[in-house]
């Protein structure tokens, strides 16, 4: 069986991740307001953003900026997007 959330961000209710994604408050707050697919999303932007502003995870002040947006991301604010960044669009509904 399945257990859901509602999700603060998406605004409905999905599964749940199955774990907190990392240790701490902030991580049992993620895990109990969350969906595992606002998660994937957050997860899939934070990769973009690594990669295309050469982010370095051994430097604070990068780790700091992750999080950051991480915060507004799952708020729903504005966050950074990578630079040039195209959506393709798909012929298949």
């Amino acid at each position: 069986m399945t257990t859901t959330v509602f999700c603060k961000l998406l605004q409905k209710d999905l599964p749940k991740l199955s774990v907190p994604p990392f240790p701490g408050e902030k991580g049992q707050e993620i895990f109990e307001q969350f969906s595992e697919e606002a998660w994937q999303q957050w997860q899939a932007r934070q990769t973009m953003l690594i990669n295309e502003k050469h982010l370095n995870m051994m430097d604070k002040t990068h780790r700091r900026y992750l999080t950051e947006q991480r915060d507004r991301f799952l708020s729903g604010d504005a966050a950074d997007e990578a630079d040039g960044f195209v959506e393709i669009e798909s012929d298949q509904p």
